[in-house]
């Protein structure tokens, strides 16, 4: 079995134990080959060359950046069965991998990896795919956001870019901060369109999820749409106010909410969606997976089932 592993090479020092163990353990298994990533979308090209390759499994070492830089480079080489996608967690949130079932520490991950790979064992899952304007589509793992969470989202990787690191903490002064001082809470700017359904107006943020919960803060999940599955379509939470006690309301059922949607006056919940586009009377920030991807006026979401293998 051939085997590309796409790791960071300013990885951790537990990240790289947990790749030092994969590369043993499987020294008789997989004809394994290391590619380290040098810029922000080299892991595209690198799985990309791995599926037109004809390799049989592609390992993603990092955060939730990476793995969705993997998907998307499997995807995007038009091969018939591209490689199965193994995940290895080490980055802030991981929380695809979280999602999936795996163990939150690369060592955990590694021996539920080592263990589906010896068995043959795959899980296929659906996945979301974004398409901006007349842009590029683009798949995602677990989440989009339109607005708000994608502004914080990019306030975050200024911060980032100075050297800060991406500590839960952080994102959350950076949300309360924007939230106060950043964002604009009195004009909403985002409607909501579903294909034979009346569009839904007036919102400030969007949110799209691909399974729940839609992130994590430390420990706590965050589940505007806890009914969102890999095995359905897209799910949807948007808000009509920013005011302060409808957002706490809402914040505080995101963090409370185990099996119903978030609900209020003030919130709109779409359910196993198939296709969603959200436009805006101006440029508004946009995310796939956290990472920001920079502002559009439109942007379309459309579930796209059983897209790719998981070794787990």
């Amino acid at each position: 079995m051939r085997a590309m592993l796409i790791a960071n090479p300013k990885a951790t020092s537990t990240s790289r134990r947990a790749r030092d163990l994969l590369v043993r353990a499987c020294a008789g298994d997989l004809d394994l080959v290391i590619a380290e990533t040098g810029h922000r979308g080299h892991a595209v090209e690198l799985a990309r060359d791995a599926a037109t390759d004809g390799y049989d499994v592609v390992v993603a070492v990092g955060g939730d950046g990476t793995v969705n830089e993997a998907v998307n480079g499997l995807l995007s080489a038009g091969v018939a069965e591209p490689p199965a996608l193994a995940v290895l967690p080490c980055g802030s949130a991981n929380v695809f991998a979280r999602a999936l079932g795996l163990p939150d520490d690369p060592i955990g991950a590694t021996r539920v990896v080592l263990e589906a790979l010896r068995a043959g064992r795959y899980r296929t899952v659906g996945l979301g795919a974004a398409r901006p304007g007349d842009g590029p589509e683009r798949y995602f793992t677990f989440c989009a956001g339109v607005g708000l969470d994608a502004e914080v989202v990019r306030e975050v990787e200024r911060h980032r870019g100075t050297g800060r690191k991406a500590h839960p903490s952080l994102y959350v002064r950076t949300a309360v901060r924007h939230f106060f001082a950043g964002t604009d809470r009195r004009r909403p700017a985002l409607t909501l369109e579903q294909p034979g359904r009346p569009p839904k107006s007036g919102l400030f943020l969007v949110f799209i999820s691909n399974t729940s919960p839609w992130t994590f803060v430390g420990r706590f999940p965050v589940n505007p749409s806890p009914l969102a599955h890999f095995a359905r379509g897209l799910d949807v939470f948007g808000i009509r106010s920013l005011r302060v006690g409808p957002t706490l309301a809402a914040v505080a059922g995101m963090l409370l909410s185990r099996t119903r949607p978030v609900q209020g006056r003030d919130v709109v919940n779409v359910h196993d969606a198939a296709e969603v586009t959200v436009r805006a009377e101006r440029p508004v920030a946009f995310q796939l997976d956290g990472d920001y991807l920079g502002e559009h006026r439109s942007v379309t979401f459309r579930s796209v089932p059983k897209a790719v293998r998981i070794v787990i």
